[in-house]
């Protein structure tokens, strides 16, 4: 059996962002990866000088939003400098990892699906780093979400354009406006040679999308989510063809649902290769093709699945069971009423050295999903430091925090305007708990992962079973915590 310090499950962008870490700050190459898919893999939506890591500046990015193979190409350069891909097991499915107390490791077993091979290993510490996006839903009706409205442009155009695209939604979503000028030379050599030039637009890009977050707020966005149905609803009419109004313009309450950037989704719905059907839903699919409610069979090549994700069963299919072994599902079962819940979506009680990256209440309707994953990412390193330098064997979240920490996201989540009734993924069914979004500034996120609650956390060693004390926070960046915590406060009312 082999043994690693640390093991991270997923080489997508926050598992080479956690390697890269381990590298900066720790000086380790003990870890491993493993990863499902053939190559180093991810999601991307927002402009990409703030949709890439803080240590990785690029100045060479070609347009505001740049395509999949640009970023896929970032991706793999960051993980070339440092050296990633050689910490990386591709075609590995993590099957179960099981917490040890007498040793204070995880057993975990990993199959390689291109073989069938068991692979067993033990590791000090267990991160997992899938992301919130990796599992696709069974099939249910194919919809008009993020998936479909990138989809459609590229199949029904351009010289590989299909004959005939037939696309079935079941209902419409908030789609913006989304421009995407291109780099011009001047700009990247500006991005390139002046001191501190990417960092300012970056930070330029954050108040920009960070200002967002006070529409969501249900009595204060008020104003701010009218004219986004205004300016959102104008584009739709204007853009989209007529005969597709009365359903593209959606009735929900907008940003309760997650808002769609449009990539020419609705221009392309001109061309007389695609046709929407919105009011005649799929009721089976055939040898041939679908079937709808009405009795119209629409024959077909190739059926696009472009309905979502599992969001309501993170770390599904792996089966994780911390002490005494209890599992996740009946961790959850105990302390939310079985929906998914963490502290600082970060952490479980009763999962020692066990750590989520995009776990659940982590998501922001407005940012960059690599802003948080960094900031769970730092957070991670700062109370791994003891664990991973010797100075304890264990860390672990007491209890009462998390549950603390769980009920007041709920309760905030309550007053945002993903709480307005629409149908969601943010939402777990049974519960009505939001297991997706957290419920606060971004901003506020960061604070989090600076100013550690240090009396949050316990450690100890595997010999003695007994609590180890720690160093605390310097009060310089307790300092620097309290003013910037300050700004941002002051920040708020003046949005409020």
């Amino acid at each position: 059996m082999h043994n690693t310090d640390v093991l991270i499950i997923g080489a997508g962008m926050s598992g080479i962002g956690l390697g890269v870490h381990l590298i900066r700050k720790f000086g380790t190459r003990n870890f491993e990866i493993f990863e499902k898919d053939s190559a180093i893999a991810g999601t991307w939506r927002v402009p990409s000088h703030f949709y890439s890591y803080s240590f990785a500046l690029n100045p060479n990015w070609s347009q505001a939003y740049a395509m999949q193979p640009e970023i896929q190409t970032y991706f793999n350069d960051v993980a070339k400098k440092y050296d990633i891909e050689g910490h990386v097991r591709f075609h590995s499915v993590v099957e179960s990892a099981h917490w040890d107390e007498s040793s204070g490791t995880w057993e975990v077993a990993i199959r390689d699906t291109k073989t069938s091979e068991l692979i067993i290993r033990r590791s000090k510490v267990l991160i997992s780093a899938v992301g919130a996006l990796s599992i696709p839903k069974g099939c249910d009706i194919p919809g008009n979400g993020c998936s479909a409205t990138q989809i459609l442009p590229v199949i029904s155009s351009g010289d590989g354009a299909v004959k005939k695209a037939t696309q079935f939604a079941r209902q419409a979503h908030w789609l913006a406006e989304r421009p995407n000028p291109t780099y011009s030379a001047t700009f990247k050599w500006t991005m390139r040679w002046i001191p501190f030039a990417m960092r300012l637009y970056r930070a330029w890009l954050y108040y920009l999308k960070e200002q967002d977050f006070a529409g969501f707020r249900i009595a204060e966005g008020f104003q701010i989510r009218n004219q986004w149905a205004k300016d959102t609803a104008d584009y739709i009419r204007r853009t989209a063809p007529a005969k597709y109004l009365d359903f593209l313009v959606p009735k929900t309450e907008v940003g309760c649902k997650r808002r769609v950037n449009d990539t020419d989704y609705l221009a392309c719905l001109h061309r007389d290769n695609v046709e929407l059907v919105y009011d005649d839903p799929i009721q089976k699919v055939e040898a041939k093709g679908v079937r709808t409610s009405s009795g119209r069979v629409v024959t077909a090549d190739a059926i696009v699945l472009a309905h979502g994700f599992e969001t309501q069963k993170p770390l599904y299919p792996m089966k994780i069971f911390g002490k005494d072994g209890v599992s996740i599902n009946e961790h959850w079962n105990q302390v939310s009423e079985g929906a998914a819940s963490s502290y600082f979506g970060t952490c479980l009680s009763e999962f020692p050295n066990f750590f989520i990256m995009m776990g659940p209440n982590t998501l922001s309707g407005h940012l960059s999903v690599i802003y948080t994953t960094e900031c769970q990412i730092n957070y991670t390193m700062r109370v791994l430091k003891p664990v991973l330098t010797g100075k304890a064997d264990i860390v672990e979240v007491t209890p009462k925090a998390e549950k603390k920490d769980i009920d007041r996201v709920q309760e905030k989540a309550k007053r945002l305007v993903w709480a307005t009734g629409c149908t969601s993924w943010f939402i777990d069914e049974k519960t009505n708990r939001n297991t997706i979004m957290f419920p606060d500034w971004q901003f506020k996120f960061w604070l989090r992962s600076v100013f550690v609650a240090w009396n949050d956390l316990e450690y100890r060693h595997v010999s003695t079973n007994k609590p180890v004390k720690t160093s605390r926070v310097s009060f310089s960046l307790l300092a620097v915590a309290g003013l910037v915590g300050l700004g941002s406060f002051y920040l708020q009312i003046l949005k409020a």
